[in-house]
């Protein structure tokens, strides 16, 4: 089957929080938005004829997850990332961030300290202040284009008061894959010091070509005990509204743990509809990946052509996964706050300021690129114009 990712779908009036509500968030009218991480194109054919067939049954009770949800989610596993999953492993959240704050309060005490690598996911920085602990930042460095770990500022921070490290696997913003070579140093010192990883692998399906993903527990048996994996087919197949999750935790005693917080919030129902789309586009949503994976790239490569060709004050930083592109403003040569308003007043575009994500952010923004190529060309227009118009802001 064919899937026209160029046809444009009108999500005005759809209660769409990037389409209807970016003038209440941003303050500016008829703005594009090319901002928050979901996509402008419908879910696979066979998750939405399943959806379908699920209404006219016309009952919504109570839903367990049946037996074929959990093959679902073991064969996408083995089948995408050859990493072999075992059913018990799998504890159900309503959503990747939840997961991340649940985890925060179950394994860490107020006062804890917990680890992020910034620029990264701004909800990291939110779920471990939130609820009374430290944020220890080990920041990643730029190199080539491409970010990489610092290992040696990692080894520093890493006192007997952290207890947690939150790793975004592949990261965003930025879309860096880690190899397994990077994961394994990483893994190796967070052992060495007695420090648990948690796993943010929500983009892991979303992976360009020439770059593989790299399930952070399927490295190794003694990783896997140090380790819990949050994954999701909410960026994968554009079902963020439906709040579905898979969290895959290997350690026995750590599973407990969740799972019984999970009881005590009592969030261990799901949404029937959740249910149907996550093992529909498990079974059978690999040719849509496939050909959403090219589109994506022709994106991606459509963009890095036309800002070199036009908007020659902006680079862009390829990503290696990810439909979110990390785009560095410095040489507009505006702060923080002037290039916000810039892009919002004078380009009309909304897209997440790199400031936003912390240390190393600031002078970036991130554009999402999930959208008809003519949505693309039209958000860079914005830009472009806008950027020739105002001469005085650019060096």
């Amino acid at each position: 089957m064919h899937y026209d990712f160029d046809k444009v779908i009108n999500r005005f009036h759809t209660a769409s929080i990037k389409w209807d509500e970016s003038e209440n968030l941003f303050g500016e009218k008829d703005l594009l938005p090319m901002w928050v991480a979901d996509m402008d194109f419908p879910a696979p054919a066979p998750v939405i004829e399943a959806l379908k067939e699920r209404v006219e049954h016309g009952i919504f009770g109570y839903t367990a997850r049946p037996e074929s949800y959990y093959e679902a989610v073991i064969g996408w596993m083995k089948r995408r990332h050859q990493w072999s999953v075992q059913k018990e492993w799998i504890i159900h959240c309503p959503g990747v961030v939840p997961a991340l704050s649940y985890i925060v309060q179950c394994f860490t005490q107020p006062g804890d300290k917990v680890v992020i690598q910034p620029p990264v996911y701004h909800p990291f920085t939110n779920v471990v202040a939130s609820n009374g602990r430290q944020v220890v930042h080990n920041p990643l460095k730029l190199e080539n284009g491409r970010y990489t770990m610092d290992f040696d500022d990692l080894r520093k921070k890493l006192d007997p008061d952290v207890k947690l490290l939150i790793l975004c696997n592949p990261h965003n913003p930025g879309g860096t894959v880690w190899t397994k070579e990077e994961l394994t140093e990483l893994g190796n010192i967070c052992i060495e010091h007695n420090v648990m990883i948690v796993s943010d692998e929500i983009h892991g399906d979303l992976v360009l070509k020439g770059h593989t993903h790299t399930p952070f527990a399927a490295i190794s048996e003694e990783f896997a005990q140090n380790t819990i994996v949050c994954t999701a087919p909410s960026k994968t197949f554009n079902l963020a509204g439906l709040q579905a999750s898979n969290i895959i935790i290997p350690n026995d005693k750590w599973r407990e743990v969740f799972s019984a917080t999970m009881n005590i919030l009592s969030l261990k129902l799901t949404n029937t509809f959740g249910v149907v789309a996550t093992e529909s586009a498990y079974r059978f949503g690999d040719e849509w990946l496939d050909q959403l994976l090219d589109y994506l790239q022709q994106n991606l490569d459509f963009l890095t052509e036309y800002v070199e060709k036009n908007i020659k004050n902006i680079k862009v930083m390829k990503p290696e996964a990810t439909y979110l592109v990390w785009l560095d403003c410095s040489e507009l040569g505006m702060d923080t706050d002037s290039l916000q308003q810039f892009i919002l007043k004078q380009a009309k575009v909304a897209v997440n300021q790199g400031y936003t994500f912390g240390s190393g952010g600031e002078g970036f923004i991130r554009m999402n690129i999930a959208c008809p190529r003519s949505v693309l060309e039209e958000g860079l227009s914005r830009i472009e114009k806008a950027v020739n118009s105002c001469k005085g802001a650019v060096k």
